[in-house]
């Protein structure tokens, strides 16, 4: 049986071990985006790591070799110039991630999370695989849709039409589209689309020719992928593969009686985002752990949710029932009865179940 942990000063091991932990890591060469699932319930895929920069990276750079939104990275190294790093600096790069709720199939696109996750068929008797890339999503006024579509077409070289609504926006800032732009360096398709039957068709998950923004609400609804990415997924995606449009800015997972939680900056129905809500989180707690008694630092689940750097860190041990008796005890007997009384004892109360802890604030 695991041996259950206190939680007082397991927290700065914890801390201690996960530096060791991405300092080895940082050895080793990037990962693929491919993560096979050793059973078929894991809930988290992946592993942080560290990179040493040289003189020529930028943060925009590493961010398209490490498959991440260039905001992801710039989130999680504070205080380093994107464009001009510098030589010897260690970044942490974060790759490790909890698999959005719902179904494992087709692909799935968390707009908080700018990213995008893909289920391939699995082969029979072979493991259950999953595909994970960056996204840009929608902004403010272009929001991308919610809820569950599929791929209706796919195109190779894709010319633009511009809708008018953009070409409009685009004629009042003085920048004019013309009504059709030919595939090439100039379009901002990219060389492959998925077009999507949400909103009419409008919609489309494709390239682009300007991959520094990809992992940004800048889209006019579509989903943009970097180059290489949506060239790898393209001849993986046949037309009628589900495609689910989720907004899940707090992910957590029960694992091995640790309480993971994985926090994005929360995005509206107008694409904007706002403050996390600590009460929701609680209520996601309940529903992880059930009836287990969990010790939880709430102070530090605060500061996660606040930061919303999408990484995922440990914010719950389980814990011992303090109201189980201990082991060996002999277990209360009932009170005698009066001799000189005419009715019975009430009888003793029964123990309480051992469930979460309530919340305090």
């Amino acid at each position: 049986m695991r041996q259950k942990l206190a939680w007082r000063g397991w927290f700065s091991g914890a801390a201690a071990a996960v530096v060791g932990l991405l300092a080895l890591a940082g050895a080793q060469p990037a990962r693929a985006t491919l993560y096979t699932l050793a059973n078929r319930d894991d809930a988290v895929v992946g592993q942080d790591k560290t990179v040493v920069t040289v003189y020529e990276d930028t943060l925009y750079d590493l961010a398209r070799k490490f498959s991440l939104g260039s905001e992801e990275l710039i989130r999680v190294n504070p205080g380093v110039d994107p464009w001009l790093p510098g030589a010897g600096k260690t970044l942490v790069v974060p790759d490790r991630h909890i698999l959005p709720p719902g179904p494992r199939e087709g692909i799935v696109v968390n707009l908080p999370e700018h990213r995008l996750y893909y289920y391939p068929k699995p082969k029979r008797g072979g493991p259950i695989e999953v595909i994970t890339y960056p996204v840009s999503i929608g902004k403010m006024d272009w929001r991308t849709p919610l809820g569950l579509t599929h791929v209706i077409q796919k195109q190779k070289n894709p010319v633009w039409f511009p809708p008018e609504s953009v070409r409009k926006e685009h004629a009042e800032a003085g920048d004019p589209l013309p009504p059709s732009v030919p595939s090439g360096p100039d379009n901002p398709l990219g060389l492959f689309a998925m077009r999507l039957a949400a909103g009419n068709g409008t919609y489309l998950i494709h390239g682009t020719n300007n991959p520094i923004a990809v992992g940004l609400a800048v889209t006019h609804g579509c989903i943009r992928m970097y180059p290489d990415d949506v060239a790898a997924l393209f001849p993986q995606i046949a037309v009628g593969t589900p495609v689910r449009l989720i907004n899940v800015p707090i992910k957590v997972a029960w694992v091995d009686g640790e309480l993971l939680l994985e926090a994005h900056p929360p995005v509206d129905a107008q694409g904007q985002s706002f403050e996390p809500d600590i009460d929701q989180f609680a209520e996601m707690l309940r529903a992880a752990v059930g009836d287990t008694t969990v010790a939880i630092h709430w102070d530090y689940a605060r500061e996660v949710l606040q930061k919303a750097d999408g990484v995922i860190a440990t914010v719950a041990l389980e814990a011992d029932d303090p109201n189980a008796p201990a082991p060996g005890a002999a277990p209360e007997s009932a009170p005698a009865a009066d001799p000189a009384s005419d009715s019975a004892p009430a009888p003793a109360p029964a123990p309480p179940v051992a469930t979460a802890p309530p919340v305090s604030r």
